[in-house]
């Protein structure tokens, strides 16, 4: 490929400016531009005038550089002498032809205002400006990648359009406009962001209704569900954005009382409608993922800004049940009802030859949409744990997705900075302020009991998730 050829168009104003056109056009060819300049060119007896139309109509020459100083410009604009032929042609070629591309004024200096010297006929165009040393390196770039034709900004494809202007899906949950205000207003500090928040949480929690399935006998149970938890995966990632969003910009304690009685909200998704006739317990299992799915990745993100505070807060308070009157319950439950068991993906793991097909999925899920697994187990671990500190036995936790760490899993990211004993002071809060020594010794008190999460002959090691034997060994 041929290097590009460019013509340098000037004024011979001075001797220490024909040493500048000279300087930059030296630059210019070890550049890897043909810079063809009079200096260089024109010998004894040739005609100026018809080499500078030469250049400037010669299509071999794609590019031209009008070195525009104030001797320039003057001569430019009164048709005098060679420049002022020049101009005539230059003028013609941009008037009439309209090649933009091809002309870019360059710079030498300005005047005393710091106005360029340019010629009418060029004034109003863009132009590169080298007549500031401080910036002379990057607009020397500039310069270089008009010639070669490569720009730094390139004009990036068009892409599809977004999915919220596509036609709704079968099923919506009617939260796309109220998501994008409150993301506006958490990430733009806007006034009204705590009624944008309240606005998207009750959309959320009143329309999951719509996503209530009757199982029938088109295809097996566990594949009705498994289909409208994918059905429901846009709204998942949308919830996802809102709480980041939450975690980064208003970790508050008037916001964790919002996601609390949000969470309240979703309760009696967990338990058969009092307007259900059908009693199959299955029926309400995509409910049972959905929503362990949510308070998952609630923890999990909270975590991963430090917000340990505010998981305790959420962990320790308790859920109101709003059904307790119909249902003969208490009338508050703890954040472990948020893990049911689903009794179609029981019967999943047997048809699918898998320890954990629920597990299976929350993995898929979260990668699918980018979201860090790691973050995922992480919390599920100190849900565990958090379970196991509460006196009553039946609060239980079950770590689902720590199927994936029972093999040669080392302590999860917050453990192992605990080594920190002052960093383990921030992290006890989740569980509810545990000393170090009482957390090694409630641990090694799982192992005495051989109550430890397991599948088949799989199991977690608590004690290397939580990096006991260095927990808070640096003060």
């Amino acid at each position: 490929m041929s290097p590009p050829r460019l013509f340098m168009s000037y004024s011979w104003s001075s001797q220490d400016h024909e040493l500048w056109v000279i300087d930059l056009a030296t630059r210019l060819r070890e550049s890897g531009i043909d810079v063809i300049l009079d200096k260089w060119e024109l010998k004894e007896g040739h005609d100026s005038i018809a080499f500078m139309e030469k250049m400037v109509t010669d299509p071999t020459i794609k590019k031209v550089a009008v070195i525009s100083d104030r001797k320039y410009a003057e001569k430019a604009d009164g048709r005098v002498s060679g420049v002022g032929t020049e101009t005539q042609i230059i003028s013609r070629e941009v008037y009439e032809k309209q090649d933009q591309n091809k002309f870019v004024a360059v710079l030498p200096e300005r005047d005393y205002e710091g106005k360029p010297f340019l010629p009418t006929y060029y004034k109003g165009r863009i132009y590169i400006d080298l007549s500031a040393p401080d910036n002379y390196a990057a607009e020397f770039e500039r310069l270089v990648r008009w010639v070669f034709d490569k720009p730094m900004h390139v004009k990036p494809e068009i892409g599809k359009a977004p999915a919220f202007l596509q036609e709704e899906p079968a099923k919506s949950l009617g939260t796309s406009v109220s998501s994008r205000r409150c993301l506006d207003a958490l990430k733009n500090g806007r006034p009204f962001v705590e009624g944008a928040v309240d606005e998207y949480l009750t959309t959320f929690a009143e329309n999951l209704e719509r996503f209530r399935i009757t199982l029938d006998g088109s295809k097996d149970a566990d594949e009705q569900i498994a289909d409208s938890i994918e059905e429901f995966t846009p709204y998942k990632d949308e919830f996802v954005q809102v709480m980041l969003a939450i975690a980064q910009y208003a970790a508050s304690d008037d916001m964790q009382k919002k996601l609390h009685r949000f969470f309240e909200q979703l309760l009696p998704y967990l338990e058969r409608a009092e307007n259900m006739n059908s009693h199959h317990s299955w029926a309400f299992d995509n409910f049972k993922f959905i929503v362990h799915e949510l308070y998952l990745h609630t923890v999990a993100i909270l975590i991963r800004y430090e917000r340990f505070a505010l998981v305790d807060r959420l962990l320790a308070t308790p859920y109101y049940v709003s059904t307790s009157a119909s249902r003969g319950r208490e009338a508050t439950t703890t954040f472990a009802e948020f893990r049911s068991y689903m009794e179609s993906f029981k019967g999943r793991d047997n048809k699918l030859g898998r320890l954990s097909s629920r597990a299976d999925l929350l993995k898929q899920r979260a990668e699918l949409s980018g979201f860090d697994f790691k973050g995922l187990m992480q919390a599920d671990f100190v849900l565990y744990l958090r379970a196991t500190l509460n006196h009553d036995y039946y609060v239980r936790w079950w770590p689902e997705t720590l199927v994936y760490a029972t093999h040669s899993y080392g302590p999860m990211e917050v453990f192992a900075r605990s080594r920190s004993a002052s960093y383990y002071a921030q992290v006890s809060k989740l569980l509810g302020g545990l000393p170090a020594d009482d957390l090694k010794a409630h641990v090694a008190k799982q192992y005495e009991r051989d109550d430890i999460p397991r599948w088949q002959f799989e199991r977690i090691s608590p004690g290397v998730l939580a990096g006991i034997d260095k927990l808070a060994s640096i003060q």
